[in-house]
Formats: C-alpha cells, sequence, structure tokens
C-alpha cells in the first residue's frame, strides 16, 4: 500500500510503498476513504509524543471500509463503514472498567501508538469496543471531520463542562477544535463567543454560529470585552490553541463559577504554564481537561448532528492526496489553514 511516512522526527515526510497490514486477533483493517489532518499529528511528527516508534505513519482523524477482521471479532463485518475514537481502550484496565476508555492504561491510537491512516489501510486493535458504524446518512467526508477535534470539542462542551441552553461559551482558537466547540453550543442553544488572532479565522466562525468576534491581536482587553457582551463573563470557556495566553484569557473571560476546558496541547516550555490560582480559588471556577471521547458517545454524537441539523460541510477545508501530506502539517506547525484538511489515500 501507500502511505506517507516519516523516519526521523520533523524530517522529511515521503510517500512510500510499504507491506499491507494484517488484523489481529481482536482487531480489523479499514480501508481509508478520508482522514484529517490534525495539530495533533504535527505535535506526533515533531517527537513531542512519546508513544512514536521510527519509522512512523500518522494519522488518527479517519472513515473508511472495513476490509479484514481477526479471529476474536463477532460484530463486525467485511464491507461495514466506521470510523474509530482516535482513544480507543483496551476494556481490561481500571479507566476501561470504570467507563473511561479514553484514559485507558493500555490505549491504542492509530497514529500514534501504532501506524495511522495516512495510507490506504490502517490496522486498528480493541475493535470490538471502539469501532463505531457509521450511520448510511453519514459521508466518509463528514465521519473523518468528526475525528478527534469535534468529537473532543463534544466530550468538552457536551459531557464535561455540560453547556446548556441559554448559557455562553467563548471560545479561544479558531482552528477545527474551536469551529467544531461553536457548532456543538449552537446545537446545545448556547452563545457561542469566537477569539482568534486572524480575521479569515472569524469571519468563518461567524459563518458556523459565533455571535461576537474577538481579534486579540487588536483588542487589548479581550477578558473585560467577553464581560461585557456577557453581563459578567462567560460560561464556559475553552482553550482550544494551547498556550500560557490563552489558557489565562480563558480563566480571565468567565463568570463567577465558571467552567473551564482545555483542549489545545501544550509542549516544551509551555508544557507548565503558571495559572491565576488565586482567582481559582475565590471565583470557584472548575477546570476540565479534554483527551477523548469513548464510542459509546457516538450515538449521542450522531443524533446531535441529525437532529440539529448541524453543518458539518462549514467547517471542511480542502480534500488533499497523500503527497500533500507534508506541506499541509508544516502548515498545521503554524496554526495555518482554515477548516478541517481531509486526505483521501487514493489519490495520487
Amino acid at each position: 500500500m501507500r502511505a506517507a511516512v516519516f523516519e526521523q522526527f520533523a524530517g522529511p515526510i515521503t510517500v512510500q510503498h510499504v507491506p499491507d497490514p494484517t488484523p489481529a486477533l481482536d482487531g480489523v483493517v479499514v480501508q481509508v476513504k478520508s482522514t484529517g489532518i490534525c495539530r495533533s499529528d504535527w505535535h506526533g511528527w515533531q517527537g513531542h509524543d512519546r508513544d512514536i516508534v521510527l519509522p512512523h505513519v500518522p494519522g488518527h482523524e479517519l472513515a473508511g471500509e472495513v476490509v479484514a477482521i481477526g479471529g476474536a471479532v463477532r460484530h463486525i463485518a467485511i464491507g461495514d463503514r466506521v470510523t474509530v475514537p482516535f482513544v480507543s481502550g483496551c476494556g481490561a484496565c481500571s479507566p476501561c472498567n470504570r467507563g473511561d476508555p479514553q484514559v485507558c492504561d493500555a490505549q491504542f491510537q492509530p497514529g500514534f501508538t501504532h501506524w495511522g491512516s495516512f495510507a490506504e489501510y490502517v490496522a486498528l486493535r480493541y475493535a470490538e469496543r471502539n469501532v463505531v458504524k457509521l450511520p448510511e446518512s453519514l459521508s466518509y467526508d463528514a465521519a473523518a471531520s468528526l475525528g478527534c477535534r469535534f468529537v473532543t470539542a463534544y466530550r468538552a462542551l457536551a459531557e464535561l463542562a455540560e453547556l446548556r441552553e441559554g448559557e455562553s461559551l467563548v471560545v479561544f482558537g479558531c482552528g477545527g477544535v474551536g469551529l467544531s466547540a461553536i457548532l456543538i453550543a449552537r446545537a446545545l442553544g448556547a452563545r457561542a463567543i469566537a477569539v482568534d488572532v486572524e480575521n479569515d479565522k472569524l469571519e468563518l466562525a461567524r459563518r458556523v454560529g459565533a455571535e461576537v468576534l474577538i481579534n486579540s491581536r487588536t483588542e487589548p482587553d479581550v477578558a473585560g470585552h467577553v464581560s461585557l457582551v456577557t453581563n459578567g463573563g462567560a460560561d464556559v470557556s475553552m482553550d482550544a490553541l494551547g498556550s500560557a495566553e490563552t489558557l489565562r484569557q480563558s480563566l480571565e473571560s468567565l463568570r463567577k463559577r465558571g467552567r473551564h476546558v482545555q483542549v489545545g496541547l501544550m509542549v516544551g516550555e509551555r508544557a507548565e504554564p503558571a495559572v491565576p490560582i488565586g482567582k481559582i480559588i475565590a471565583n470557584e471556577l472548575v477546570l476540565f481537561g479534554s483527551h477523548g471521547i469513548s464510542a459509546r458517545s457516538y450515538p449521542a454524537v450522531f443524533e446531535l448532528i441529525r437532529a440539529r441539523n448541524v453543518p458539518l460541510e462549514r467547517i471542511l477545508g480542502p480534500k488533499l492526496g497523500l503527497s500533500d501530506v507534508p506541506a499541509q502539517l508544516e502548515r498545521m506547525g503554524q496554526f495555518g489553514g482554515l477548516g478541517i484538511a481531509l486526505v483521501d489515500p487514493g489519490r495520487a
């Protein structure tokens, strides 16, 4: 099969012919029909993920068709249209037994712990517990766009912060996660405020439902602006970018007893940012981390999309081939590009 491979961290990515994968006893092989390119893929390429063993094929936001199954797999069939959460739980460890496979002790992550979906085929472990069958109404591109961005935002807002109808959300960073958060907020009946440094990203945020746009490059007091338009601060904030500055602004933008969700990753010198702990204590703020989502949450995600007619197509970016992966990953390092870029491994 053809796959995008890197053999050193931050080194060249080349499209190579590599052996086709075979299914593990508990796994399946999926022919990749569409896969997203995410900033997490950039982090992996840069060597920020200790689970990656070289040489490596990245890619973790995928949708496709099952073409082979392992001997222990009973409820998945060849020809099924499927996706998978980017964190798949083993089903045997303590977190999995508590119902939290997204923080599994022995988690399988395509594109990180194992070769991923920037390839014509991908092998997935723990299939019975994690592979999700797609509704016929959902295209492969739409399913891949759920990836880690839409479903992580869903986990953050609907399951952790419990964003409710009539509340306000402020989102810092209008990439794939931030745009997904705005779509979800609107579907839940909440008011969305978008913060970014690029006007074109803010304009896209407006098109997907943000009521207030704030360019933090030109607005000297972002938290004050949020407080003004929400009459005291947002109910929920999300840092979808991942920096000390956006984390601080997110916390300062909350009303008393507000809830913050951290989704954007922080690495290197940003890995342990200072936080205004005095404000957190005095205002009884609540902080969540959102790492991933469990397979059992997908039916609720599908129903939200169907029942509220969530326009996923508005956050889709360019459709690319495997040969476009290196340049697109470079752009992810600069937070570049509009919407969620998708790769069709069948293209040149």
